[in-house]
């Protein structure tokens, strides 16, 4: 028996459904862009009489009386309104548009990717925030972490910015290896190659991990508003200061920038600093800030250990009193340093003995900036010479009260070459460069509460001044303005803050060295010495002790 083949309405029923169902998708798109204004007022209209509704059942029965009889009148009032009624309607089509209006829906929780990032950080802190005997324990294995983390937050890339973790009382928060296994693990599941800070809050029991931005390099140097007595080591986190100071950014504008601001003189619990850094970190730049800083209310001696002339600049100008690359020269102008914080001590005391005040040339500070003295050391003892440390003995000691300031900068390399009466006495500490947490833990006495990232800025690093907490730093920009490699701008900057030149000597004299003057005291009747050639700068000869 033949079989007959099927009606062509049933065997192209299907392919005349789907186009059916495009066209009525098709129009119905085409009816909800047409009939959106429509759409959004009546939605407005249902919105305005449900709030209407929701007012009247909330009046009270006493007072809806009242409240009719003032609507009936504004009514009548409107209506009596040349075109009063046009205007109400348009009023009434305009709030219930705006009423109506489709508002983007709030983000109330993490989505598929961020669930799973927190619920993965939170398998990871299982073995760190639980034990055995807990019987109910905030972390485990398959828990629920909303319980641990209470404030989260994402950037667009779904990395974590800010996330705070409540962990159990018996976690050793107090001690430093518990925290940095802690920390470790957080920085490397939230994402490596940013600067995480840590707070723990160790009567709550929280920790609050957040992204720190970076600092800005856009500062360079300038005449900072500072009094005598204070110099800006550079800058740092908004939260971390109470002071600001007002600099020229780029682009010629001006704001106010958290500053890191180092005490010297009489009063300062830090009066001496030091400087350490890898090659190229611009602990260079940061003694060349200060020694701009400085020459305005002081004089400056600058002993360069490298010999890579990075302080040319310097040679010559009003206020620097030498500026020595050589172990001859360095030798000699540290003795020179030496002898003349002696002078001042003895000086000041007999003004006080005397009940005066002390003299001018006393109170006007001295700045001795050492740049790499391990080099030094290292050439003196191949020579047989004194370490040029050993001369830094007494304005370390005393130069507070001879208002001295010491300033070192050194290599992690030539760490180990730095003398006990440096480590002793440099209270003010900064270490500047990519640097693991141990190396900064042996400079600055204690860990940063916040994750190096091992690709930094020149004068990118962190500032403690003596007891006080880790503070991240930026040091401005102060490049060596004889460099081809530097910008105009910052070329331009740091000529402006060079004081003028002293006079030249004579085309045929030789460089003006320090000459020091060595006065015995125990010999009754000294004989006179020879005139010594004249010394750059306002040198004083030592004095001899009393008695």
């Amino acid at each position: 028996m033949a079989r007959r083949p099927l009606p062509r309405i049933l065997s192209s029923g299907s392919t005349q459904i789907a186009r059916g169902r495009e066209i009525a998708r098709t129009a119905a798109d085409s009816a909800t862009d047409v009939l959106h204004p429509l759409i959004t007022v009546s939605r407005g209209l249902r919105k305005l009489a449900a709030s209407a509704r929701a007012k009247w059942a909330a009046t009270p029965k006493e007072r809806r009386g009242p409240t009719l009889f003032l609507v009936a009148a504004c009514v009548l009032v409107v209506a009596l309104l040349p075109y009063g009624p046009l205007l109400a309607l348009v009023v009434l089509m305009g709030a219930a548009a705006w009423k109506g209006r489709e508002r983007p829906v709030a983000k109330t929780g993490p989505d598929e990717a961020e669930t799973a990032r927190l619920k993965g950080l939170y398998e990871a802190l299982v073995p760190y925030f639980s034990v055995p005997e807990d019987p109910s324990p905030l972390f485990s294995h398959g828990g629920d972490w909303s319980g641990a983390f209470g404030e989260y937050a994402f950037d667009g890339d779904g990395r974590l910015t800010r996330l705070r973790i409540s962990y159990p009382p018996y976690f050793a928060d107090g001690e430093p290896a518990a925290r940095a296994r802690v920390e470790q693990l957080l920085h490397a599941k939230s994402g490596r190659g940013r600067e995480y800070r840590f707070d723990w809050d160790e009567e709550g029991n929280r920790l609050v991990l957040s992204v720190l931005p970076a600092l800005p390099t856009t500062i360079a140097a300038q005449r900072f508003v500072t009094v005598p007595g204070e110099t800006v080591l550079g800058f740092t986190d908004a939260d971390a200061v109470q002071r600001t100071v007002p600099v020229l950014a780029a682009e010629g504008a001006t704001e106010d920038a958290p500053a890191v601001v180092w005490r010297t003189g009489p009063r300062s619990t830090e009066p001496h600093l030091l400087a350490v850094g890898q090659p190229g970190s611009g602990t260079t730049s940061l003694l060349r800030s200060i020694a701009l800083q400085a020459l305005p209310h002081g004089d400056v001696l600058i002993v360069e250990g490298g010999g890579t002339g990075e302080y040319a600049c310097l040679t010559g100008r009003a206020g620097v009193l030498a500026v020595e690359c050589g172990l001859s020269g360095a030798l000699a102008s540290l003795e020179w340093a030496a002898h003349e914080t002696e002078r001042r001590l003895i000086a000041a005391n007999r003004a006080r003995q005397a009940g005066l005040p002390a003299p001018e040339d006393t109170r006007r500070p001295l700045w001795i900036l050492l740049d790499r003295p391990g080099v030094l050391g290292h050439l003196a003892a191949a020579d047989g010479r004194p370490d040029p440390q050993e001369l830094l003995q007494v304005p370390l000691r005393h130069g507070r009260a001879a208002q001295v300031t010491v300033v070192v900068a050194e290599q992690f390399d030539s760490v180990d070459m730095l003398s006990e009466a440096v480590r002793t006495h440099t209270r003010a500490r900064i270490v500047l460069g990519p640097a693991a947490p141990g190396q900064i833990e042996a400079v600055l006495g204690v860990q940063p509460h916040t994750t190096p990232t091992p690709d930094v800025p020149a004068g990118r690093g962190y500032a403690r001044l003596g007891t006080g907490p880790v503070l991240r730093l930026q040091v401005p920009a102060t490049p060596d303005p004889y460099d081809d490699a530097t910008s105009d701008a910052h070329r331009r900057a740091v000529l402006d803050l060079l004081p003028e030149r002293t006079p030249a000597s004579p085309a045929t004299a030789p460089a003006p060295t320090v000459v020091i003057e060595k006065i015995p005291v125990t010999a009754p009747d000294p004989a006179p010495a020879a005139s010594p050639a004249p010394a750059p700068g306002p040198l004083h000869a030592p004095v001899p002790a009393e008695g």
